[in-house]
């Protein structure tokens, strides 16, 4: 029975150790698991952290992409209007040029209605001259025909007083002479009358043409009234000569 007892006894020892190396094993097992499982929840922690990283970085790639497409957009949006700012410069250095050679073409403009004026007043001063020296030449003319006339006059006055110192044959053929002097003072008095008539109708002439230029410019007229009235004062000494002659003729 001992024997029996120490078998079984050894028996249930053996058992004990198998139970106990069993749970040992089990918790041999169960350290390795936990170990793998640790690892593994380590490789899951490493993985999660790795495409975690992986996430960030897509994030930060595509906020890079982002951030790069918005400074695109923005550098876009600053060329287009800076392209915009360009065009609006362009067109204000157009706008510019256009107004600064309007104001090129209206000064020229007026510098050449200057000259023009000027021109015009040139031309009307030297035709005042021109008409001035014609009434002067005329003038001169007039004077010199009345010398020649009283020295004329003269002479015959002197031929007369010879004729009335002569014998009555000498009377008879001075009053011959005489008749025909008379027929010549009737041609001069008709050629005197025909100069006056052409006179005349050249002062009318004149004045026609006065007119004309008085329609056409305007800014001689002043100086037309005036080489009017001088005409006219011309007209009346020419007349008052004229009846002074008529006078000394009829007194000859």
């Amino acid at each position: 029975r001992t024997r029996e007892q120490e078998r079984t006894s050894e028996r249930e020892n053996e058992r004990e150790r198998e139970r106990k190396r069993e749970r040992e094993n089990e918790r041999e097992r169960e350290r390795t698991n936990e170990r793998e499982r640790a690892r593994e929840r380590a490789r899951e922690r490493a993985r999660e952290r790795t495409r975690e990283r992986e996430r960030e970085n897509k994030r930060e790639r595509e906020n890079k992409r982002e951030r790069e497409n918005e400074r695109e957009r923005t550098r876009e949006r600053e060329r287009a209007s800076e392209r915009t700012r360009e065009r609006e410069r362009a067109r204000e250095r157009e706008n510019e040029n256009e107004r600064e050679n309007e104001r090129m073409r209206t000064s020229e403009r007026e510098n050449e209605r200057t000259r023009e004026n000027e021109r015009e007043r040139e031309r009307a001063r030297e035709r005042t001259k021109e008409r001035e020296r014609e009434r002067t030449s005329e003038r001169e003319n007039e004077r010199a025909r009345e010398r020649e006339r009283a020295r004329e006059r003269e002479r015959a006055r002197e031929r007369e007083r010879a004729r009335e110192r002569t014998s009555e044959r000498e009377n008879e053929r001075e009053r011959e002479r005489a008749r025909e002097r008379t027929s010549e003072r009737e041609s001069e008095r008709e050629s005197e009358r025909e100069r006056a008539r052409e006179r005349e109708h050249e002062r009318e002439r004149e004045s026609a043409r006065t007119r004309e230029r008085e329609n056409t410019r305007e800014n001689t007229r002043e100086n037309t009234r005036e080489n009017e009235r001088e005409s006219e004062s011309e007209r009346e000494r020419e007349s008052e000569r004229e009846r002074e002659r008529e006078r000394e003729r009829e007194r000859e």
